[in-house]
């Protein structure tokens, strides 16, 4: 049977016309589409605090980096955040790097030294021990916890002294085991390693190479080595900067200009600088200065993706 569709005015069976209204749907209202986009929120004064501290630390950098291009006579005659005479800088590298029989390359390699074995150290350290805590249950993990937080609580320069004097007795003050074997210890090292591991290896990743007949060596290296990668970079340039920058430990350690490391040196030659006639050398040590940090920055340059992902690991939840 057909069905007849009734519009406005048709006649159905019967013959009446029908006056009642169409009914309509009444149309929405057409809004113009706006494509949201997550922009990241601005603060004015945030913005300003970190235009001043980042101002505070590449004017340093700029003023040494100005300097080291100046000669003897410019640096005591002219503006210091501006360049001025003649471009100097290679002469001034030649100079420091032959100034008193070469003593500058000498304090660079005592300061690889130390920090090769020191700080290498102190990375290997905290390494297996940040694993081992981290993986493993034994009795006292709670104390160890405990002091662990209380050596970092505790600052280098407060057992400085007592350092001294226990090596002082063992004999190896003005040696460089005096500045290696405190440089072994890193509990910032350690404790970064333990929050790292914990999350960064699985345990159920563990358990599978155990089954398929791995010991906890073959595990640790095969497995876990290579994921605990990012958080070893980060600890090894903290503690590489430690190293490099020590000044106070080596200072009360070693009294012979040979073992002295750069921060030493180049504290030795500012102080002669300093006295009558030996602004000579001033240049020197603003050149010594900067081929000092030159290696820090490249280094951080390099590994600047590993250190970045190793501070970022934890901070997601999946």
């Amino acid at each position: 049977m057909a069905t007849t569709t009734l519009g406005e005015g048709a006649t159905p069976r019967g013959g009446r016309r029908s006056t009642a209204p169409r009914l309509r749907t009444p149309r929405r209202p057409r809004h113009p589409r706006h494509h949201t986009v997550n922009r990241p929120r601005r603060s004015v004064p945030l913005t300003l605090v970190t235009g001043l501290v980042l101002l505070y630390t590449l004017v340093p950098l700029l003023w040494l980096l100005v300097n080291s291009t100046k000669t003897q006579s410019s640096l005591l005659n002219s503006f210091g955040l501006w360049f001025s005479g003649d471009f100097a800088l290679f002469s001034n590298i030649a100079d420091t790097l032959t100034y008193d029989d070469g003593v500058f390359l000498r304090w660079l390699l005592n300061t690889l030294l130390y920090v090769v074995i020191g700080a290498g150290g102190a990375t290997a350290l905290a390494v297996l021990g940040g694993y081992a805590l981290a993986k493993f249950d034994f009795p006292g993990k709670r104390a160890v916890f405990a002091i662990v937080l209380g050596a970092i609580a505790v600052p280098g320069t407060a057992l400085a002294v007592p350092t001294f004097l226990m090596f002082s007795e063992m004999g190896l003050t003005n040696t460089p085991w005096a500045v290696i074997i405190p440089s072994l210890i890193s509990p910032f090292g350690l404790y970064l390693m333990w929050v790292f591991a914990t999350d960064a290896i699985p345990t159920e990743l563990m358990e599978a190479a155990r089954i398929d007949g791995a010991g906890e060596l073959r595990t640790f290296l095969r497995v876990s080595l290579p994921l605990l990668a990012p958080g070893i970079v980060t600890v090894l340039l903290f503690t590489m900067v430690a190293t490099w920058n020590n000044y106070f430990l080596p200072l009360i350690m070693i009294k012979d200009p040979d073992w002295y490391p750069l921060t030493l040196g180049l504290n030795s030659w500012n102080a002669q600088a300093a006295t009558a006639g030996g602004e000579a050398i001033f240049h020197l040590v603003i050149t010594g200065s900067l081929l000092t940090i030159l290696p820090l920055i490249a280094a951080f340059l390099l590994l600047q993706r590993y250190w970045q992902s190793g501070l970022a690991a934890g901070s997601v939840k999946e």
